[in-house]
């Protein structure tokens, strides 16, 4: 099955060869040893491997079923989506399932029966992994390219997004940016994200499908056309500055804007024709384990490397425990043609004077146990002292800084949380949580920064409110809400916090009759309260001693 499979990818032309051994075992004058190389898993397809997820809620079409036509014959709309008919459904699975020779299967969007409201979709691919783009991207539309869309791209699982490329039938108006071509970048601009014509104008749905986000021609910036000189490319993407990691990411989005028109303008007496169709996804990319590791399987749902060089985690980002004599580093594609393997070692100890340290034991008995120092401390640079804890075979940090804590001054103080952008030895690794202090419960994130917020707050700092409270110095309920109007009487709701009552109305919503002067009855833009017996009883009574003492 998948989940339990190995993730052994076929080769592409471009990367036959390309660091796929991490050791050997040689014969040096010392004697037999293990030779370390730089090493990466091959790539491959990557499609089957992703999470998929459409939205906004009842884009897809079939719910309530609904009939289309095509471009090619506009008012001949015989054709039918219903979700609850499996032969006339189009389920976003469709996307990435094995097509019979000469039949697209493909997902499908509602039609563009809201015109002139935009019809917009995204497409959402996530990895829970870090992967590293070799090949184009290429998607493949049924019935027309959209004239207007936008490809993004999330290095942090979703939690941020970055464009990644801009197609429009006209850039400028679109976008306001100016049509570029991939083909005319130059080597400091090979990272660029631009906006291209190429693949938004009508061609017609039984010609040009295919949408790219080109990779090879970026590569081939560096390595030449025919993609031959790969060791400059190589050299490259370590010494250019954001080039290898332009190439990383672990979810891809798909920002549909505005459907294939076939022709210059929206046809309002036809808008069953205007929908998008996708039939293919196809993402080429291998797991990307930092060059610490030439193998990939699909474990617990997710992609995992097979870490080699002592390194551990999804993407061999760490050394694995007892191996942490010095900051962790990624493997180096340099020198060529095997690489930097920078593999993490045990530590060495040194011969530094013991001290002793008192460690209180559950039982309350205090043992004296023996620290020792030694060279090459790992503490990631946040710390230049560390001690042997004999007693408890552990090596710690001592006096971590830089706002870090932890044996090995790995972790974040509270009221920090890790910058997913820095390497762990960064002075800038660990941020401020910067909660709001009303909002929040206290001064903790977690470790993408979120706050913990109170009840009705949201927002990653805690100084929002949800849907149906307003800001003051803390989240209130809403008094009123235009939308669900709930001022009564004619009110008007004036910032969801208070009603503006009509003459003659009164009350937190406007829900009481208001009387004017002495006298008790209403005037005429209310209505008459009714008396209770009682109160009719003393009224009565009270007339009758004012018409006494008139006598």
């Amino acid at each position: 099955m998948l989940h339990q499979a190995a993730f052994l990818l076929h080769c592409l032309p471009l990367v036959v060869g390309q660091y796929d051994v991490c050791k050997s075992w040689v014969t040096t004058d010392e004697g037999p040893t293990w030779e370390f190389y730089a090493c990466q898993p091959r790539a491959g397809p990557l499609k089957d491997y992703a999470t998929v997820r459409v939205q906004p809620p009842g884009i897809t079409c079939g719910d309530p079923p609904e009939r289309f036509c095509t471009h090619e014959n506009p008012y001949l709309c015989s054709d039918e989506c219903d979700a609850s008919n499996p032969d006339l459904a189009h389920p976003p699975k469709l996307m990435f399932d094995k097509e019979d020779e000469g039949l697209a299967t493909y997902w499908q969007s509602v039609t563009w029966s809201r015109y002139p409201e935009p019809l917009l979709a995204n497409i959402t691919l996530s990895w829970n992994k870090s992967v590293e783009l070799t090949d184009d991207i290429v998607v493949t539309f049924e019935y027309g390219r959209p004239t207007m869309m936008l490809l993004e791209k999330s290095l942090d699982n979703g939690r941020t997004w970055h464009p990644y490329q801009y197609y429009a039938d006209d850039c400028n108006e679109a976008f306001g940016m100016q049509a570029r071509r991939v083909r005319d970048l130059s080597a400091s601009s090979a990272n660029r994200v631009l906006c291209t014509e190429d693949y938004s104008r009508w061609a017609g749905s039984k010609k040009e499908k295919d949408v790219r986000f080109e990779v090879r021609d970026r590569f081939a910036i560096f390595a030449g056309p025919d993609l031959r000189n790969m060791d400059n490319l190589y050299a490259r993407l370590e010494s250019a500055k954001g080039l290898k990691d332009f190439f990383t990411l672990t979810d891809l989005r798909l920002r549909l804007l505005r459907p294939a028109l076939g022709g210059t303008y929206v046809q309002r007496d036809n808008l069953y024709k205007y929908f998008y169709a996708v039939s293919n996804i196809e993402v080429t990319a291998r797991c990307k384990c930092n060059l610490h590791a030439n193998q990939c399987t699909f474990r617990e749902g997710s992609l995992q490397c097979e870490c080699e060089h002592n390194t551990t985690g999804q993407d061999c980002g760490r050394c694995k425990k007892n191996f942490r004599s010095k900051s962790w580093r990624a493997g180096s594609y340099l020198p060529r043609p095997n690489g930097s393997p920078n593999i993490c070692a045990a530590p060495n100890f040194g011969t530094s004077p013991k001290a002793s340290k008192l460690i209180r034991l559950k039982s309350g008995s205090v043992p004296v146990a023996p620290i020792e120092t030694f060279k090459d401390c790992e503490c990631y640079g946040h710390s230049n002292r560390c001690s042997f804890i004999d007693f408890l075979n552990l090596v710690t940090c001592i006096s971590c800084k830089h706002n870090t804590r932890g044996q090995h001054c790995q972790h974040c103080r509270l009221g920090f949380y890790r910058n997913s952008s820095a390497e762990l030895d960064d002075e800038n690794v660990c941020i401020d949580c910067n909660c709001n202090r009303v909002g929040s419960v206290a001064n903790r994130c977690n470790e993408t920064g979120y706050c913990d917020c109170r009840d009705f707050v949201t927002g990653p700092k805690c100084d929002e409110c949800a849907s149906g409270y307003y800001w003051r110095q803390g989240c209130l309920p809403n008094v009123c809400d235009d939308e669900l109007l709930l001022c009564q009487n004619g009110g008007t709701c004036s910032a969801n916090q208070r009603c503006l009552c009509p003459p003659g109305f009164k009350g937190v919503l406007c829900e009481q009759a208001k009387c004017e002067g002495e006298n008790q009855d209403c005037d005429a833009t209310g209505p008459r309260l009714a008396l209770s017996p009682c109160a009719a009883l003393l009224g009565a009574l009270g007339l009758h001693l004012r018409h006494a003492m008139d006598l």
